[in-house]
C-alpha cells in the first residue's frame, strides 16, 4: 500500500466511524445502490453493455461473466469488491493465468461501469494497476521446407475441400486474420483491395498480390454478393477447423495452427526487407506495439546481413593480401 493508498484507507476508517456514531438512519435511507450483489449486477451490466460489442467478442465474454466472474464475486456487493478481492482472484488463477489475463479486462469494464451508475466511489475501480500473468508468446513461423510441405499437402486436399483449400492459399498470401477469411463476402473484394467493413481492430484494407488475385479468380462460383467461402449445408461462412486439420496432418505439421500462416507472413516480409511500419499496415495492426512482437526477427535479418557483408569484405581483404 501506497502512502496515498493509506491515507485515503484512513480517511474512509474515520469516516465509517462518524457515521457510526450518528443516530440510525430510517431502512429505506440506509439501503445504499451499491448494495446490489455483483450476481444481480451482472445481468443489468450486459443487457447496457454487451451490445457495443462483436459478436465473437460478446460469445466470450458471456462465459467470463457468468462463469467466471459471478462464480468467484457473485455473494459480494459491488461496492465491497476491494484490490484485495482481485488479488485473492488473481492468486487462484495460477494455474490458468492465459484465463485470468483474458478475464481481467472485462471485470476492470464492469466495475467502471458500475461507477457510472452510482454502484461504486468514482476512481476506485479495484483492477486497476492489477499485475498480468506472463505468458510466452505462442509463435511458430514456417520454414521454406515446410512451406513445401504445405503446398504439396493442399494440392493433394483440393479434391477433398475444395473450398477450405482456397481459403487457406488466400491466408497465406494476404496474411489476413482467419475470421476474415471465413467471413469474406464478394461485395467487399474491390481489386486490388478487400474492403473489410469490420474486423478485429475496425474497418480494413487488405492489399490483394497477383498470386491472391489468382486465387479469387480461381473460385468457380463468382457472385456480385454473398459469401466468398460458404459452408456447404448451414449457408454460414465455412469453418476451416476440420480441413485445416487434414492438411496439416498429412504435411506433418501437427503444431501449426492457421493463426501461423499470419506470423509466418510477417516473417517472410521482414526477411525480404520490408519495414515493421508496412508490415504492420499489411496485417491491419491498429498499433505499433503490435507488430514490434516481430522485431527480433528483424533483428536476426540484420544480423544475418551484416554477417554476409562482413563475409564478403573479409574474402576481398584475403584476395587482396
Amino acid at each position: 500500500m501506497t502512502a496515498d493508498q493509506a491515507r485515503a484507507a484512513a480517511r474512509a476508517e474515520l469516516a465509517k466511524a462518524a457515521l457510526d456514531g450518528l443516530p440510525a438512519a430510517p431502512k429505506s435511507a440506509q439501503k445504499s445502490p451499491g448494495a446490489i450483489r455483483f450476481k444481480d449486477y451482472a445481468p443489468l451490466f450486459w443487457n447496457d453493455y454487451s451490445r457495443h460489442w462483436k459478436p465473437s467478442t460478446r460469445r466470450g465474454n458471456y462465459r467470463a461473466i457468468f462463469r467466471e466472474l459471478v462464480s468467484e464475486f457473485g455473494s459480494q456487493r459491488v461496492d465491497a469488491i476491494r484490490r484485495a478481492d482481485i488479488l485473492r482472484w488473481r492468486d487462484s488463477c495460477v494455474e490458468r493465468g492465459g484465463a485470468f489475463n483474458r478475464t481481467i479486462p472485462i471485470m476492470s469494464v464492469m466495475m467502471g461501469y458500475a461507477e457510472q451508475l452510482g454502484l461504486r466511489p468514482r476512481g476506485s475501480n479495484p483492477c486497476k494497476g492489477t499485475p498480468r500473468y506472463k505468458r510466452k508468446a505462442v509463435e511458430r513461423f514456417l520454414s521454406a521446407r515446410e512451406f513445401v510441405r504445405l503446398a504439396g499437402s493442399l494440392r493433394a486436399h483440393e479434391e477433398i475441400f475444395p473450398i477450405a483449400v482456397q481459403a487457406i492459399r488466400l491466408i497465406i498470401y494476404t496474411g489476413a486474420r482467419r475470421g476474415e477469411i471465413e467471413t469474406l463476402r464478394w461485395e467487399w473484394i474491390q481489386p486490388p483491395r478487400l474492403m473489410l467493413p469490420d474486423s478485429k481492430t475496425g474497418p480494413k484494407i487488405i492489399y490483394l498480390n497477383t498470386q491472391a488475385l489468382a486465387v479469387i479468380d480461381a473460385i468457380p462460383d463468382r457472385c456480385e454478393a454473398g459469401l466468398v467461402f460458404p459452408a456447404q449445408r448451414s449457408g454460414a461462412g465455412i469453418n476451416l477447423n476440420a480441413a485445416w486439420a487434414a492438411i496439416r496432418s498429412h504435411a506433418a505439421l501437427p503444431d501449426v495452427r492457421l493463426h501461423d500462416l499470419r506470423h509466418s507472413f510477417a516473417s517472410i516480409a521482414i526477411a525480404d526487407g520490408i519495414s515493421l511500419v508496412v508490415i504492420g499496415k499489411l496485417l491491419g495492426h491498429a498499433l505499433a506495439e503490435t507488430t514490434e512482437r516481430y522485431a527480433h526477427l528483424a533483428d536476426e535479418a540484420i544480423s544475418d546481413a551484416a554477417r554476409r557483408v562482413s563475409g564478403s569484405l573479409a574474402r576481398c581483404l584475403g584476395l587482396a593480401a
